[in-house]
């Protein structure tokens, strides 16, 4: 298991994929590696659901912070091409964090909400002696469909277009610069820049827009967290059994990212970029779905193709190749160690 975030996929193959409680015929899709939901079969729709940690930095500001963990949690539901309606909260609160702090979490993440449709149905808030920030909780989203409306991760197709909106990187970039402003030694600007990828971190309308624009066009839809990328684009083609082949200058690149990441001495495609959305698209749909997220305001990029994986060669099979180059998963984001190594200085 790797030291710092997610657990890898072995572990999860030989540890946790066995044991799952009750085989149960209303799961159509239960805990997978790599997968942002699962899915339940109530009455014959389906009821889509995500469960995720909850982060509040305060150093984000206790309204941004609240938004942001608002949306990581939204998003694992959203990207299959459900809306979320539903969320269970459960707050494990530091002692250190003041009633008029909480509020303004608690307020933000109504306010948001509502603004999306959503009702909190269930939860539990109480202070304990020893949790700390950022991680103060979980959340459980949840949103109801049509089982034959759901985007499944592993549904790419051969011939599909690769789609990516925002870019790599923007959400630890965002987050290192600004929570460690004081010991990164780059120019304001770049800095201010780097900053602002905060501001782009928000996915659930993007994926909720995707799926809505291609009338059925959208074949797989993977928010771009641990990993990065190059974790993104592994994990979507090992569930598809394709070869993903990517442009690499097609890659968007948002301003302030390379620059932090070569002063972190990190690969801008292995880290977290929550706020990014990696989508195959049928070609027929491709323009469609790009149009109405450019009609957002939202950079998006065409960066590659599904490809026919050859069959009698293992390796091949969920292969990614950029620029002509095998691109594996990177296994432990180094995010992870950045944050340790800046929180030292």
């Amino acid at each position: 298991m790797a030291d710092l975030g997610k657990i890898d996929r072995e572990f999860f193959e030989r540890r946790i994929a066995p044991n799952l409680g009750a085989d149960r015929d209303d799961v159509a899709l239960g805990p997978t590696h790599g997968v942002d939901f699962g899915v339940l079969d109530i009455g014959g729709q389906a009821l889509v659901t995500a469960t995720d940690p909850l982060s509040i930095p305060p150093a984000l500001g206790f309204e941004r912070a609240a938004r942001f963990a608002l949306n990581l949690v939204l998003a694992d539901v959203a990207v299959s091409g459900v809306a979320p309606s539903h969320l269970s909260v459960c707050f494990t609160l530091p002692e250190t964090m003041s009633d008029e702090e909480f509020a303004t979490v608690w307020e933000t993440i109504h306010e948001e909400c509502v603004d999306l449709g959503v009702s909190v149905v269930t939860g539990h808030t109480a202070r304990y002696s020893d949790p700390s920030h950022p991680w103060v909780g979980a959340a459980t989203a949840m949103g109801v469909g049509e089982h034959d409306e759901v985007v499944r991760p592993d549904g790419a197709r051969v011939g599909d277009r690769l789609l990516l909106t925002t870019g790599p990187a923007v959400e630890s970039v965002g987050l290192l610069s600004t929570i460690f402003a004081d010991e990164i030694d780059l120019a304001a600007g770049v800095l201010a820049d780097a900053q602002e990828r905060l501001d782009e971190v928000y996915a659930v309308r993007d994926a909720l827009t995707a799926a809505a624009a291609g009338s059925g066009a959208v074949t797989a839809m993977h928010d771009v967290t641990e990993g990065g990328l190059a974790g993104a684009l592994n994990e979507m083609a090992a569930g598809a059994g394709a070869r993903f082949a990517i442009d690499c200058e097609a890659v968007p690149m948002r301003p302030g990212v390379a620059e932090l990441c070569e002063y972190l001495e990190i690969d801008p495609w292995a880290m977290t970029s929550s706020g990014s959305l990696l989508i195959a698209v049928d070609p027929d749909g491709a323009g469609a779905v790009t149009a109405a997220l450019e009609d957002r305001g939202t950079v998006v990029a065409d960066i590659g193709r599904v490809e026919r994986a050859d069959s009698e060669d293992d390796a091949a099979v969920g292969e990614v190749v950029a620029d002509g180059e095998r691109l594996d998963h990177p296994n432990e984001d180094p995010s992870w160690a950045a944050y340790a190594e800046l929180a030292t200085e």
